[in-house]
C-alpha cells in the first residue's frame, strides 16, 4: 500500500481532505498536516514524522503532497524524505490541487509503484489546471430553408 500525506500552508491541507472526503469517501493511510501560523517549522516537522510514524506499514511508499515548491512544508517534507530515506521510501510533490489527491487517492491501490504514481499525479494535475473559454456560435443563415 502506499500511504498519502498532504501539507501546506494554513488550512491547506485539512481543507483539500475535506473534499477528498466528500468525492471519495475517507481514505485509509492518509494523513492532512497544516502548518499554521503558531507553527514552528520544528512543529511540523514533528507534525510530519509523527504521520509518516503512522504509516510505517505502507511499505510500497508515502506519497507527499505539498502546495508550494520551495515553501516550509515542501522543504521540511523534502529534508525528512531524505533524512529517514532508511526508513520509508517518501515522494514529494509541488504545487498539488485536488485532482492529484483524489486521483492518487483512488488509484494508489492498482499502482506498479510508488514513482508511477507520482509521475502519473502529475500529468493529472497539470491537466486539472485550464482556462474555460466561451466559444461564440455564428448562426448561418441559409436560403430557402436549404
Amino acid at each position: 500500500m502506499i500511504g498519502i500525506v498532504v501539507t501546506g500552508h494554513g488550512h491547506f491541507a485539512s481543507g483539500l481532505t475535506s473534499s477528498v472526503e466528500l468525492i471519495g469517501g475517507k481514505p485509509e493511510h492518509y494523513h492532512a498536516v497544516d502548518f499554521v501560523q503558531e507553527d514552528s517549522t520544528d512543529d511540523l516537522e514533528k507534525k510530519l514524522e509523527a504521520a509518516f510514524a503512522s504509516l510505517k506499514d505502507c511499505t510500497d511508499g508515502i506519497l507527499v503532497f505539498t502546495d508550494l515548491v520551495g515553501g516550509s512544508p515542501f522543504k521540511v517534507s523534502v529534508e525528512l524524505a531524505m533524512k529517514l530515506q532508511e526508513q520509508y521510501k517518501i515522494v514529494v510533490l509541488s504545487g498539488s490541487n485536488l485532482g492529484m489527491i483524489v486521483e492518487a487517492n483512488l488509484t494508489r491501490s492498482f499502482a506498479n509503484d510508488i514513482d508511477s504514481l507520482a509521475t502519473q499525479t502529475i500529468e493529472t494535475g497539470k491537466t486539472q489546471v485550464m482556462r474555460f473559454e466561451l466559444v461564440q456560435h455564428k448562426e448561418v443563415e441559409t436560403e430557402d430553408g436549404i
